[in-house]
C-alpha cells in the first residue's frame, strides 16, 4: 500500500470498509473488525481495511509499528478463533506524519464468518453482531460460492439422516457463543445451515453435516472410515496383533481413535547424562496426534478409500486418500497449506482437536526432534499422501 492510498482510506474513514484505531493490543477489537470485513454484509465485493495507528479524527497516533505487532495481526488468521479462515494481508506503511499498520481483509467466499461463535458485521461506520435476518442474507449469498466437497449438498439425504442431539448438545455448545444459543429462535435446519452443515436451497445436509452427525455416514460417504492395523514385525506379512475398522459420525470416530492410539504408545528410559535418565516415547504423542489430525482434516472424503493407519514394530504409517490440494506442492510442503475441507477444519477446531491451522506438521517434526526420533517422512502421490514416523531407536 502506498502513502497516497493510505491517506485516501483515512479520508474515507466514515465508510463501512475502513476502521481506525490507535490501540495496539485490543485483539478482540481487531478480530471482530476482520470478521466484519470478511462478511461484507453490504456486498461491496471489495476489501475492508483495519488501520492501526490512526485516531478517529484522522490524525496519526504516534505509534511505532513493530515486527511483534505485525506478527500478532497476522496471527488473527491462524489462531482458529475466526471461522472460516479469512484472507488477510498485513503491512506497515510509513509516512512523514507517522507509521500505521494496515490489515486488508478480502470478502469471504463462504460467509457467514464468526469470531468466537458470533457473526460480526458493519452497519456504516459502526460494527455490531448480525441479526437472524442478516445472517440469512449471508447464508444465501454463500450458496453461489460453494466449491469445496464438504460444503456441497449431499443430494438425496434429508434432515432425518442426521443425529440432531449430536449437533444440538455435543457440537453446538462448543461452536456457538452461549448468548447466541440462548437467543436462538431458528429451526434446526437454519442453525445447521449457519455452520454450513445444511444446504437450504437443496433442502438437505451438506457432506460435512453427514460426516459430523450422520446416522449412517458410509451410506453417503463410503470411504469415510479409518482402517487400523497393528502387526508384530517390520513388514505386513508379520502376525496381526490388532485389526479394527472405525466408522460412524466423525465425533465418535475421533473419540475411538484417541483411545485406540493412546493404548499403543509406550515410554522407556533413555540416558540424559552419565548419571541421569529421562523418559522418552517410542512415538511422541504430540507427533502422532498432529499427523493423524492432519490426515483427518485434509483427506479426500469423495474417495471410496479409507484413511489407513498401519502400526509396525519399527514405524507408523498414515496413508490419507487424496494428494496434496490447491497451492500445496511437494516443494512448498508443509509451509503452504490449502484447505480441501474448510468446514471439517472448522469443526475440528471447535471440538478442540486442532489448536492452530497450518502448524500440525511443523509441531510434529519439532516433537520428534525433541524426543530424539528421526523426522517424519512424506510420500506424495496423486491419489494419497503417506506420512511415516520411525520408532525411536
Amino acid at each position: 500500500m502506498t502513502e497516497q492510498e493510505l491517506f485516501a482510506l483515512i479520508a474515507d474513514h466514515e465508510a463501512d470498509r475502513v476502521e481506525l484505531t490507535v490501540s495496539t493490543t485490543d485483539t478482540d477489537k481487531f478480530a471482530e473488525a476482520v470478521c466484519a470485513f470478511a462478511n461484507d454484509l453490504p456486498n461491496h465485493g471489495r476489501p475492508g481495511h483495519l488501520i492501526i495507528g490512526i485516531r478517529d479524527n484522522g490524525q496519526f497516533g504516534g505509534i511505532q509499528v513493530t515486527d511483534e505487532l505485525l506478527r500478532n495481526l497476522a496471527a488473527l488468521r491462524d489462531n482458529g478463533n475466526i471461522q472460516p479462515l479469512p484472507a488477510i494481508v498485513v503491512e506497515k506503511v510509513a509516512t512523514v506524519q507517522g507509521e500505521a499498520a494496515v490489515v486488508t481483509v478480502q470478502p469471504a467466499l463462504l460467509p457467514p464468518v464468526r469470531y468466537k461463535g458470533r457473526i460480526c458485521i458493519r452497519n456504516g461506520p459502526r460494527r455490531g453482531y448480525a441479526t437472524e435476518h442478516e445472517e440469512r442474507i449471508l447464508i444465501e449469498r454463500r450458496v453461489s460460492h460453494t466449491k469445496t466437497f464438504d460444503a456441497q449438498p449431499c443430494l438425496g439425504s434429508q434432515l432425518a439422516d442426521l443425529a440432531q442431539p449430536l449437533f444440538l448438545i455435543d457440537y453446538r455448545q462448543q461452536a456457538v457463543a452461549p448468548e447466541v444459543i440462548a437467543e436462538n429462535n431458528r429451526s434446526v435446519e437454519h442453525q445447521l445451515a449457519s455452520l454450513r452443515f445444511f444446504d437450504l436451497s437443496c433442502g438437505c445436509p451438506t457432506h460435512a453435516g453427514i460426516l459430523l452427525f450422520g446416522l449412517d455416514v458410509r451410506a453417503w460417504l463410503p470411504g469415510a472410515y479409518i482402517q487400523f492395523l497393528r502387526v508384530g514385525g517390520d513388514s505386513l506379512d508379520a502376525e496381526i496383533l490388532n485389526d479394527q475398522t472405525l466408522y460412524g459420525d466423525l465425533l465418535t470416530v475421533l473419540r475411538e481413535l484417541d483411545a485406540l492410539v493412546d493404548a499403543q504408545l509406550t515410554q522407556f528410559p533413555a540416558p540424559d547424562s552419565t548419571l541421569r535418565e529421562r523418559s522418552v516415547e517410542s512415538y511422541p504423542r504430540v507427533a502422532v496426534r498432529e499427523l493423524l489430525m492432519n490426515a483427518v482434516m485434509h483427506r479426500d472424503y469423495a474417495s471410496t478409500a479409507p484413511l489407513r493407519i498401519t502400526w509396525l514394530e519399527d514405524r507408523l504409517e498414515i496413508q490419507s486418500p487424496g494428494g496434496l490440494y490447491g497451492e500445496a506442492s511437494p516443494e512448498n510442503f508443509p509451509r503452504q497449506t490449502s484447505y480441501r475441507n474448510p468446514v471439517v477444519a472448522e469443526a475440528l477446531k471447535a471440538l478442540g482437536y486442532v489448536n492452530r491451522y497450518g502448524r500440525g506438521v511443523l509441531r510434529a517434526q519439532a516433537a520428534l526432534e525433541k524426543n530424539g526420533s528421526p523426522p517424519a517422512a512424506f510420500q506424495f502421490d496423486p491419489g494419497y499422501v503417506l506420512a511415516t514416523i520411525r520408532r525411536r531407536p
